[in-house]
């Protein structure tokens, strides 16, 4: 064990050390005019495209635990920000990563952070074109993303109409599930990697905004989301709770939790409020792309978003991604 002389500093992190290593692992792009590390990013668009962008962070005790692997953290502020862009149908073409860190952070550490979330940009054809860093006395990330998609098909929450079904990608709670796994001793490193496995529904976002008057993703789970669209469009949102496709992990979970992890948030899927005629047309589609997608409930008229059960419609439950409510309750 390497001990450091008495009174002496711990090591700095260097922002300009960084930036140079940063720089050194750019490509040449023709559509990138500034180079990486300018007093801004330039991306060329393409005529007939409209830009979307979007932003998103991530903070520690909040978000992530102490123990994530940086790699896991880069990779997740990434895909938090491609479900947004998944959620109007577009293309992301580049990513500014934002971190805030202790002076003593080991450059490896946050090397680590940027290079993960490189890939998942690479892995959807787009990259990391800038970024910041700065020190803090809590650990952060912050996640800018710039994309293209077209200025008539971006399904805004606005849109829902009455008549429309209600469709999800993929399953229902699996967020809440690694959540509910949390406990005060040591945490597993699965239960890390399910808080921070964020999969982005770019390729069903990009079928489903051809067919949906309005859609969202579901990161702050299917309750909320459902009420947001309700409110934003003006309509009443029935939710089906039998048609919901749980995940395989809330149905692992004990009878008694399985509800609030269900609503609780994390899932980053999308909902979509599709013309009911071309609801089927909307699942096969998704389905061609290697997604699912399910008919979970309708769009009404009237305000608000309800829950139905059997034969009885309730309010929908005051559940949801709360992260300062989270906060507070984990100090």
């Amino acid at each position: 064990m390497t001990r450091r002389p008495s009174g002496a500093s711990p090591a700095v992190f260097s922002e300009r050390a960084f930036h140079a290593w940063l720089a050194r692992g750019a490509r040449p792009s023709s559509g990138i005019p500034l180079p990486l590390g300018d007093d801004g990013a330039a991306l060329r668009l393409r005529p007939g495209r409209v830009a979307l962008i979007t932003t998103d962070a991530l903070v520690e005790g909040t978000h992530f635990l102490g123990g994530s692997p940086p790699k896991l953290i880069g990779r997740a502020v990434a895909s938090v920000n491609l479900s947004d862009v998944a959620a109007k149908g577009g293309r992301p073409l580049g990513l500014l990563p934002d971190l805030l860190l202790s002076p003593a952070t080991p450059a490896r550490s946050a090397r680590d952070v940027v290079e993960s979330a490189r890939r998942e940009m690479r892995r959807w054809g787009a990259d990391l074109v800038g970024g910041d860093t700065k020190p803090s006395a809590a650990r952060a990330v912050v996640g800018t993303i710039l994309a293209e998609a077209e200025p008539g098909r971006l399904a805004p929450r606005t849109g829902a109409r009455p008549g429309d079904a209600l469709l999800v990608t993929g399953t229902v709670g699996r967020g809440g599930a690694a959540a509910a796994r949390l406990g005060r001793g040591r945490v597993e490193t699965s239960t890390l990697e399910g808080l921070l496995t964020i999969d982005p529904r770019l390729r069903e976002g990009r079928v489903l905004v051809r067919f949906a008057h309005a859609m969202l993703d579901t990161s702050d789970g299917i309750a909320e989301s459902a009420r947001l669209l309700a409110l934003a469009s003006g309509v009443r949102v029935v939710v089906d709770r039998e048609l919901l496709p749980d995940d395989p992990a809330v149905r692992r979970l004990p009878v008694d939790r399985r509800e609030a992890a269900l609503f609780f948030g994390g899932d980053y899927e999308l909902l979509a409020s599709v013309p009911a005629p071309r609801a089927a047309a909307a699942i096969r589609a998704v389905e061609r792309v290697g997604g699912t997608a399910t008919l979970v409930g309708r769009v009404e008229r009237g305000r608000g978003a309800f829950l139905r059960r059997g034969n009885a419609v309730g309010a929908m439950p005051r559940a949801g991604w709360d992260p300062f409510r989270w906060a507070a309750a984990r100090v």
